[in-house]
C-alpha cells in the first residue's frame, strides 16, 4: 500500500468521521426523540447508532466500492479487495444515551490483515485523533506520544469492562492496582480510552475482551504514538474480539503481567 494511497484513505476517514460525528451530535442534543433497544446486559443501541453507521457506509462505498466494511450494527459487507473498514458509529452508546459526553466515532482500515489507518473523532470536544502506519499519530494535526511513565503510581490506568467478560477478571485487577499505588479510570468508550493513552493522558489501557470496531483505530494510535499493543488481530480477533493491552514501552512488562494474571484469555 503506497504512501499516497494511505494518505488518501486517512483524509477520507477523517472527513467521514467528522461528518458522522456532526450527525451524531445533532441526535445527542435531541435524545428524547431517539428509539432505544436493548441488545444484551448493559448493551443498548439507538436509532442514532444505525443512522450514523449507514451514513459512514454510504460515504465509504461511494469512494472505495471495492472495500469491505465491518460495522458494529450492520455486520460485514463483503468487498472485492484486501481492505476492510472497521467502524463503530457511536462508541460509548450508554454514555451517549445518558447525556454524558464520553463517546466518539471510530474508523479503522485493515489492509491485508494489518491495521493501516485509525481515526477517532470526539464530537463533544471536537478532537480528532488520527494515525496511518509509519506516519505517526496526531491530535488535531499535532504529533502525540505516549507517556514516559515507569510505574503505576505515575498516572491513571484505563480499565475497560463489558459483560462478555467476568467480574473476576477486573475486580482483583483493580484491587491490585490500587494496592500498588495506582488509580483507574473507565471511560465508557474504549476507543477514547485508547486515544487518551496515545496522547499521554492515561498510562495504559487494559480490557479482558473488546470487539474489533471498538479498538482497532485506538490500537494503531497507540502504536504510532510510540507505544505497544498486544496482537489483537491474531487468530480470529477481527470477528471474535480479543483482550486489549496497550501502553508505553516503559510499562510493557508491568501491564502484560497484570493482564496475564487476571484475564482468562489473551490471543
Amino acid at each position: 500500500m503506497q504512501t499516497l494511497s494511505l494518505a488518501s484513505r486517512l483524509a477520507v476517514a477523517e472527513a467521514v468521521a467528522r461528518e458522522a460525528g456532526a450527525l451524531a451530535l445533532r441526535r445527542f442534543r435531541k435524545l428524547e426523540t431517539l428509539t432505544v433497544e436493548k441488545k444484551g446486559l448493559q448493551d443498548i443501541v439507538s436509532a442514532a447508532d444505525r443512522e450514523v453507521e449507514t451514513r459512514i457506509r454510504e460515504r465509504l462505498a461511494s469512494l472505495f466500492p471495492e472495500d469491505a466494511v465491518l460495522g458494529e450494527e450492520q455486520g460485514m459487507t463483503a468487498g472485492d479487495g484486501d481492505a476492510i473498514w472497521v467502524v463503530d458509529p457511536i462508541d460509548g452508546t450508554w454514555c451517549f444515551l445518558n447525556g454524558i459526553g464520553a463517546w466518539c466515532v471510530s474508523i479503522a482500515c485493515v489492509i491485508a490483515g494489518r491495521t493501516e489507518i485509525g481515526v477517532i473523532f470526539d464530537p463533544c470536544s471536537g478532537e480528532m485523533f488520527a494515525a496511518s502506519r509509519g506516519a505517526g499519530a496526531r491530535l488535531d494535526g499535532r504529533r502525540i506520544r505516549v507517556t514516559p511513565a515507569r510505574s503505576l503510581e505515575e498516572g491513571t490506568l484505563s480499565i475497560g469492562f463489558s459483560h462478555r467478560s467476568r467480574a473476576t477478571e477486573v475486580g482483583p485487577l483493580i484491587t491490585e492496582l490500587l494496592e500498588r499505588g495506582g488509580m483507574y479510570h473507565r471511560h465508557g468508550s474504549g476507543a477514547l480510552g485508547l486515544a487518551w493513552t496515545a496522547c499521554g493522558r492515561l498510562i495504559g489501557y487494559l480490557e479482558p475482551h473488546m470487539n474489533s470496531w471498538d479498538c482497532l483505530a485506538g490500537l494503531l494510535l497507540v502504536e504510532e504514538a510510540g507505544g505497544f499493543t498486544n496482537d489483537f488481530l491474531a487468530d480470529d480477533g477481527l470477528t471474535e474480539g480479543n483482550a486489549v493491552i496497550a501502553g508505553p514501552p516503559t510499562l510493557r512488562e508491568v501491564l502484560e503481567d497484570l493482564a496475564r494474571r487476571h484475564f482468562r484469555r489473551i490471543r
